[in-house]
C-alpha cells in the first residue's frame, strides 16, 4: 500500500502533536537567570579568619553573585540570590532588599539573599568589626566595594527578571559525605578515627530549571558545610566555587547557584590545600549531576512566600564592671576589643540591645518546602525542620542576615565557640535560652500559612 506525502505528514503530526502539547504543559513556570562577577578589582581585606595579617594577593578563581528569578502561572514572583561571600550583615542586606522592592516591586518575603560563607571573599559592610584590625585606607576600600556590590546585585536581579522565559522546575535531594561535625570530632585525630560522630545532614538539595528546548537553564543546589578548605590570600569561592565551575562545565549554558545550608558546625575535613578544595567541589558537583540525570520531582506552578523578623531575645548583658573584669582576664585580642567597645557604649550612656530582629523565611515552590534562616545555622535545625516538614524539605542558613551563630538548645547549654559567638559578631551578650523553640515555632507558623502544614 502506498502512502502519499500528505498522508505521511498527517500521521507524523498525529504522533508529534501530543508530545509538543506535553512539553508545552511542562513549561508552566517562567524563570530568568543573571550573574555578576564580584571579584574585587584591588587588594583589600579578606573575610572570615582573624589570623590574616594583610590584604588579598590574587585570584584563584573569580567570585560571583547569581540570581534566579521565578514566576508561577498566577504571576507570583520570587528571586533566589546566591553569592560567594562570608555573609550579608543586616545593614547591607536591608539596603539591597529595599532597593529591589523599590525597583522591581518584590518585598522581603519574595527575596532570598544567601551567602556561601566562603572564607576567601572580601569583608563587606561593618561585619565582625572586632575581628579585623583595619587601617583607614582599608576601611574606605570596604565602603567603596560594598557600595559597588550592592549596585551589582540590584542590577543583576533586574536582569534576571527581564530574562524570564517559559520553564519547567524540578526538585530532589542528593547526598555526599565530606562534611564532619567539628564539635564532636577532633580534626587533628581525623586519620585515626574509625567512626565519625554527629549530628549530620548529608543532603544535597537541587532545583533544576529547564527551558523550552529541554536544556538545563539553571541549577540551584546546596550543602551544609563550612567553606573553610582554603585560608590563604587569593579570592575564591572555596569548594562551592569549584563545584559551580564544574557544573557549568558539565552543562554548558547553565547557571549554577550554590546555597549554603545549616553548616555552621560542619567542616570539610581534611582541609587547607587547593587540591582538597577542588576535590570537594567535584564531589559535590557529582552528587548534583547524579540527581540531574535521574527522574526528579516536577514542581507544580504555584509559588508562596512568607517572611517575618522574629524578636529573638539576648541574655542579660554584662555590667560595666563585668566587662572590665573580662578585659583584664581574657587572653584573646578580639575578645578584649569587643569588651572594650561594649564598655565604652555603657560609659557613653548608650543602651545595649537586648534582642535581635531574626529573619525567618518559608517558601513553597510547587510542593517543595524551602526554609531559609538567618545567621550561622547549626545542623540540628535542619534535622528538626525536616522532622516537621518532611525529609525532602530544603533548609538554608546564612540567609538574609548573618548576625551570629544560631545554636541549638543543646549547644547553647554546652557553650564554646558556636554557643558564644557574640564576642565574634559584636552582640553584647549570647542568645537567651529558648531561642530554638521560638525559631522552630515561627517556622511552623509560616509553614501553616503556606499550606505546608495543615491546621488541625
Amino acid at each position: 500500500m502506498k502512502i502519499s506525502f500528505i498522508n505521511l505528514l498527517i500521521i507524523l503530526f498525529a504522533f508529534i502533536s501530543p508530545v509538543l502539547a506535553q512539553n508545552n504543559a511542562t513549561l508552566d513556570w517562567k524563570a530568568g537567570v543573571s550573574k555578576a562577577d564580584i571579584t574585587p578589582k584591588m587588594p583589600m581585606p579578606m573575610a572570615g579568619f582573624a589570623a590574616r595579617t594583610h590584604s588579598s594577593e590574587g585570584t584563584l578563581h573569580p567570585i560571583w553573585a547569581k540570581a534566579l528569578a521565578l514566576q508561577d502561572s498566577k504571576g507570583n514572583k520570587a528571586v533566589m540570590i546566591s553569592s560567594d561571600l562570608l555573609g550579608f550583615p543586616k545593614d547591607v542586606s536591608d539596603r539591597i532588599r529595599d532597593r529591589i522592592k523599590s525597583n522591581y516591586g518584590l518585598d522581603r518575603a519574595q527575596i532570598l539573599l544567601n551567602s556561601s560563607h566562603t572564607h576567601s571573599g572580601p569583608v563587606i559592610g561593618d561585619a565582625l568589626t572586632d575581628i579585623y584590625i583595619l587601617d583607614n585606607q582599608q576601611v574606605e576600600q570596604i565602603k567603596k566595594y560594598t557600595k559597588i556590590l550592592e549596585d551589582q546585585i540590584v542590577e543583576m536581579v533586574g536582569l534576571a527578571i527581564k530574562n524570564m522565559e517559559p520553564a519547567g522546575l524540578y526538585a530532589q535531594n542528593g547526598v555526599t559525605r565530606f562534611q564532619v561535625n567539628r564539635r564532636n570530632n577532633a580534626a587533628n585525630l581525623l586519620t585515626q578515627l574509625t567512626e565519625l560522630q554527629g549530628p549530620n545532614d548529608y543532603a544535597v538539595p537541587v532545583i533544576k530549571v529547564l527551558n523550552a528546548k529541554g536544556d538545563i537553564k539553571a541549577i540551584a543546589f546546596g550543602y551544609a558545610c563550612h567553606p573553610t578548605v582554603l585560608n590563604g590570600y587569593d579570592w575564591s569561592g572555596d569548594y562551592p566555587g569549584f563545584s559551580q565551575i564544574e557544573l557549568e562545565r558539565l552543562y554548558p549554558g547553565a547557571t549554577a547557584l550554590f546555597f549554603q545550608s545549616a553548616g555552621a558546625d560542619q567542616n570539610p575535613l581534611p582541609r587547607n590545600t587547593i587540591p582538597l578544595a577542588k576535590q570537594y567541589g567535584k564531589e559535590l558537583a557529582a552528587a548534583v549531576e547524579r540527581v540531574l540525570e535521574e527522574d526528579m520531582k516536577k514542581l507544580p506552578s504555584a509559588l508562596m512566600t512568607s517572611y517575618s523578623e522574629l524578636n529573638l531575645p539576648l541574655a542579660t548583658p554584662p555590667t560595666e564592671s563585668e566587662y572590665t573584669n573580662f578585659i583584664n582576664t581574657t587572653t584573646i585580642p578580639y575578645q578584649k576589643r569587643w569588651a572594650e567597645r561594649m564598655r565604652a557604649k555603657i560609659r557613653a550612656g548608650e543602651k545595649l540591645v537586648t534582642s535581635y530582629p531574626y529573619p525567618v523565611q518559608v517558601w513553597s515552590i510547587g510542593d517543595q518546602a524551602i526554609v531559609s534562616l538567618g545567621g550561622e545555622l547549626l545542623i540540628e535545625y535542619a534535622i528538626k525542620i525536616k522532622q516537621m516538614l518532611g525529609a525532602d524539605a530544603f533548609v538554608y542558613g546564612y540567609s538574609n542576615d548573618v548576625m551570629a551563630y544560631v545554636p541549638s538548645s543543646l549547644v547553647l547549654k554546652e557553650g564554646s565557640y558556636e554557643g558564644e559567638s557574640h564576642t565574634v559578631y559584636g552582640l553584647p551578650s549570647k542568645w537567651q535560652v529558648g531561642i530554638e523553640t521560638r525559631i522552630l515555632n515561627e517556622v511552623i507558623k509560616l509553614s501553616e500559612k503556606n499550606g505546608l502544614i495543615k491546621n488541625k
